[in-house]
């Protein structure tokens, strides 16, 4: 009869406890052999995330090339005039006249464009000219391009656009207070 009993009370007392205990530690396992999986994906990604950034990191340095800087919108101005002179002189240009910078200004952004009408004796010279501001650091972008020839000289006019950012740019315009 005792062991009756004591074969009923393990039945119904320890058999559960055992089952749960085991239910409990397979639902651990689970769990830890989910967390592997998410750290194992975690570090398979840190590599490509790492590569992003250092792609991301080398666009932004790039772009930072490509864009104009100084303290005031005139100094931007008078940068962006200084390159184009100097490309003009590079390539054996006569600058015939430069037009005032004109400059448009979006939240981020300051776009700054100026005008220049020149003078050559070779056609050749424009060719190199174009070469340069297309080779320019930081950047210019040609907008307008004309020329004519007259007897053995060419003349014609050039606008181009330079890019700078408008955040910490000192605009001259505002009086001081």
């Amino acid at each position: 009869m005792a062991a009756v009993v004591a074969l009923l009370f393990v039945s119904t007392s320890i058999f559960p406890a055992i089952q749960n205990l085991h239910a409990a530690r397979a639902e651990a396992i689970d769990g830890i052999q989910l967390d592997i999986e998410r750290e194992q994906r975690l570090i398979e990604n840190t590599a490509m995330w790492r590569e992003r950034r250092v792609e991301v990191e080398s666009m932004v340095a790039e772009l930072g090339y490509q864009i104009f800087g100084g303290e005031t919108i005139p100094i931007v101005e008078a940068n962006i005039q200084r390159i184009l002179s100097l490309h003009a002189r590079n390539s054996g240009i006569t600058i015939s006249s430069t037009r005032l910078a004109e400059s448009m200004e979006s939240p981020n952004w300051l776009l700054i464009r100026q005008e220049m009408s020149f003078r050559t004796n070779d056609a050749a010279n424009t060719v190199s000219f174009l070469q340069e501001i297309q080779n320019s650091v930081p950047r210019l972008r040609v907008t307008e391009f004309n020329v004519s020839r007259s007897r053995s000289q060419y003349s014609g006019s050039i606008t181009v656009v330079g890019f700078a950012r408008s955040n910490g740019l000192i605009d001259d315009a505002e009086p001081d207070r």
